[in-house]
């Protein structure tokens, strides 16, 4: 990856579960990431169980199968600027917050947009 280091992945209490990252949601990344011109923040990317519990995460999240992350977003600009980059390079599951922005490439869901 160009933009990322694998570790930025990681569950915080699994050291090194970025490793468990889809290899297709990552390139999709890091390719929105070069078409953005900004960094991303990522926030939240491999979940264990457990820590996708904790946080609230939904039963089937694609975090638990590498297929997701949350990046962080400071105003709106920033929230448009990543919007934009992550539609450009493929992703049809996004979820919009007041502090960050969902991204999933999960085919075993459908496409939708939503907010939190």
């Amino acid at each position: 990856m160009l933009h990322f280091d694998i570790q930025e992945f990681d569950d915080p209490t699994l050291q090194n579960s970025g490793i468990n990252m889809d290899a297709t949601f990552l390139q999709m990344l890091d390719d929105a990431r070069g078409i953005a011109g900004i960094p991303f923040t990522i926030n939240s990317g491999y979940r264990t169980k457990e820590h996708n519990e904790k946080v609230g995460g939904v039963s089937n999240s694609s975090h638990l199968v590498g297929k997701a992350a949350d990046i962080k977003v400071g105003n709106g600009n920033e929230r448009y600027i990543i919007l934009n980059a992550l539609i450009k390079a493929g992703y049809k599951r996004l979820g919009v917050g007041q502090t960050f922005l969902h991204c999933d490439n999960d085919e075993t869901k459908p496409n939708s947009i939503w907010t939190y």
